[in-house]
């Protein structure tokens, strides 16, 4: 006999993961609200890449939400927001590692 169709045959009880930094409050006063139009704007605008600018935006919006105790209290680097080289630093380095492009380096 096949159990296909009867009611509770061989189901799969799964229990439901909770999100990795647990839950936090929603934003229902809009404290934060004009940081996160400004972030949605940058990524409609530069087509959903990792751009510096909307990075930036990303950080002062969770910025907002710890200085509002809607989300815990963190470093940004365990947010995601590692230092990386300041663009300066970038610009001063002559490039003597840069190879040709299609070159395989070991």
């Amino acid at each position: 006999m096949s159990t296909f169709g009867s009611p509770g045959g061989r189901q799969i009880n799964s229990k439901p993961i909770p999100p990795e930094r647990g839950s936090f409050p929603l934003d229902h006063d809009g404290e934060c609200k004009d940081v996160m139009k400004s972030y949605l704007a940058c990524m409609k605008k530069v087509k959903g890449l990792n751009d510096p600018e909307c990075r930036n935006l990303a950080k002062s919006y969770l910025a907002c939400r710890m200085d509002r105790n809607l989300m815990a209290k963190d470093e940004f680097k365990n947010l995601g927001f590692h230092d990386d080289k300041p663009a300066e630093e970038a610009k001063k380095d002559d490039g003597a590692d840069k190879g040709v492009k299609g070159e395989i380096r070991w």
